[in-house]
């Protein structure tokens, strides 16, 4: 079987399942390879995991371009990805419009799910939000933290918490059945992440690593970037 290995950040877990039947269509190869929290995966590719493309935050593929593990010149930016909160099916949306807000949210929740707060993104941002809100030390023994978001979300779907809620990248959240999006935080306590897709300098297949890049980010993928909680950059 002719595989594409890629290693990726889950915030594209999803786009990249809406794509894979259109890309073997169209070079016969199948995908394979992990998702999950971006500094664990970049440490994959550092360790030597056989890798053909990379899906990472944008800063985090510039570092491993300077590093010689991907090409710079095969750099080409998906879209950005917000960190959002997350409410089981069936229970009442949240509504949160400022830092108080989300402050009255998180100290009434009694089960906080989100990824790991030292390797993903949209983990370490909840822990800064958390210190910032200063509630840190309060709701310590409410976080269930994951290795990666897309996980963190199962666990909330199925959790038997009396009110529950999960805080990862809006991707994560959309492509995760049993939860839905309940918006994304506040402006002042916000993060949206510029994700990239990049060929790995060791790539064992490299027309079908840079037709997968071209796939996920040409104009008519843009719905299903849209579907799967990308939004274009606005600069």
């Amino acid at each position: 079987m002719k595989t594409l290995n890629i290693l990726s950040g889950g915030a594209a877990q999803g786009l990249v399942g809406s794509l894979a039947s259109a890309f073997k269509a169209d070079t016969g190869f199948d995908i394979a390879g992990e998702f999950g929290a971006v500094g664990a995966m970049a440490d994959k590719l550092r360790a030597g995991v056989p890798t053909d493309v990379v899906i990472f935050t944008a800063v985090l593929v510039g570092r491993l371009a300077d590093e010689g593990l991907v090409l710079q010149s095969s750099i080409a930016d998906i879209g950005r990805v917000e960190t959002a909160l997350a409410v089981r099916a069936g229970d009442p949306p949240m509504s949160v419009k400022d830092a108080a807000d989300l402050r009255k949210v998180l100290l009434a929740a009694d089960a906080i799910y989100v990824p790991d707060t030292k390797a993903s993104t949209a983990g370490i941002h909840v822990a800064k939000v958390l210190a910032d809100l200063g509630i840190a030390t309060e709701v310590a023994d409410r976080l269930k933290v994951f290795a990666n978001g897309a996980t963190a979300m199962q666990h909330l779907a199925t959790s038997d918490a009396r009110r529950p809620l999960g805080c990862t990248q809006s991707t994560e959240i959309i492509s995760t059945e049993g939860v839905v999006l309940s918006g994304v935080l506040p402006p002042e306590c916000g993060l949206a992440t510029m994700y990239a897709a990049a060929l790995a300098t060791h790539a064992s297949a490299t027309p079908q690593a840079q037709r997968l890049i071209a796939l996920l980010t040409s104009p008519d993928a843009s719905e299903f970037r849209s579907r799967a909680g990308f939004v274009a950059d606005r600069t």
